[in-house]
């Protein structure tokens, strides 16, 4: 087989290709249920709850990134490895194929935190926020604030501040793997 026919295989751009299905997947499950609750099971409705704004832009906050990073980063993420592997022909090993899993690790829990925990968060500050008629609480943003951003230990906006922390510190780790596996003579 001459080196045209050569099938190139990237372990690293797998994983994150793989990473990213499952996070497409769960977006899709996540985007069925409130599609099926918009029906009749949820009470009140997440378009109710997008279309009053307040703390219900959370949850639209929340979604949108998690597709952003949650699907297209991680997807995105593996062209990076795949130039490295395959353009540039530099295995990550060592140091390296350690930092990258924890860049799949941590880029991946950090993104499903921080946006599940908006979109909850969200969901359910919005929700409080509507008038009784519609199923909500008629809460105002003091007592949203209190009960539901603060109602969980620590607070929602401590857990997501946690889990972004978590995010960057695998993404910051995926750089220095990049860098040194760029760098390598090999």
């Amino acid at each position: 087989m001459d080196v045209s026919q050569k099938v190139l295989v990237s372990k690293w751009a797998s994983r994150f290709i793989s990473a990213a299905i499952v996070q497409g997947a769960l977006a899709t499950g996540l985007t069925l249920f409130w599609v099926i609750g918009q029906l009749g099971f949820m009470r009140p409705e997440f378009s109710r709850v997008i279309a009053f704004g307040s703390a219900g832009n959370w949850f639209t906050v929340g979604y949108t990134t998690y597709l952003i990073v949650g699907v297209m980063g991680v997807a995105v993420t593996a062209l990076f490895y795949h130039y490295i592997e395959n353009v540039l022909g530099k295995p990550f090993k060592g140091v390296a194929n350690t930092l990258a899993w924890l860049h799949l690790i941590l880029m991946n829990v950090g993104v499903v935190g921080a946006t599940w925990m908006m979109m909850i968060g969200g969901y359910l500050g919005g929700a409080a926020m509507l008038p009784v008629e519609v199923g909500g609480r008629g809460w105002n943003a003091g007592q949203v604030h209190v009960n539901i951003f603060y109602g969980i230990p620590l607070g929602y906006p401590t857990w997501i501040a946690a889990f972004i922390f978590v995010l960057a510190a695998g993404v910051l780790l995926g750089g220095l793997a990049y860098l040194l596996t760029w760098r390598s003579k090999t």
